[in-house]
């Protein structure tokens, strides 16, 4: 992330950070931050990333990087979350979670429509233009995410 963060500076852009306070009494942060907003904790910091942007972007990562992708995509199945969702999947990283959620979608657990929700893109190159094409997504999804919408719930 910091060499992400680097980079859009160096391009002039503006970097907001949302850190967890222990976080930031850890000095875990970015120096180099536009503006950083601190937050109770990791429950808020992920509520106060998704309620401000218009699409979620997942580059390769560790644990915490899949809960809050997962987390991005429940709330749009929910209809909580309506921007887009794009996973970079840089030399076939999140090829298990593609293979995951059809299997998912395969058994019933997920609505094929659910497919909808997200975009996998092979580089970073690629983000804007998914970010473009995905289609709208309505909290009338809701309608086929409720337990007993569908063969399985």
């Amino acid at each position: 992330m910091g060499a992400l963060a680097d980079a859009a500076l160096a391009a002039g852009g503006r970097l907001v950070g949302i850190l967890p306070r222990f976080m930031d009494d850890l000095e875990w942060g970015h120096k180099s931050l536009t503006e950083l907003r601190i937050a109770d904790d990791i429950h808020q910091r992920k509520r106060w990333m998704i309620e401000d942007v218009d699409a979620v972007v997942a580059l390769p990562g560790g644990s915490g990087t899949f809960e809050e992708l997962l987390e991005a995509i429940t709330w749009k199945r929910l209809g909580l979350y309506l921007g887009a969702i794009v996973i970079v999947n840089v030399r076939g990283f999140y090829d298990p979670l593609r293979e995951l959620l059809e299997r998912a979608m395969a058994e019933r657990f997920m609505d094929a429509r659910h497919r909808d929700m997200w975009a996998f893109v092979e580089g970073p190159e690629r983000v804007l233009e998914a970010i473009r094409a995905q289609p709208p997504w309505s909290p009338e999804a809701r309608a086929f995410a409720r337990p007993g919408a569908g063969p399985r719930g």
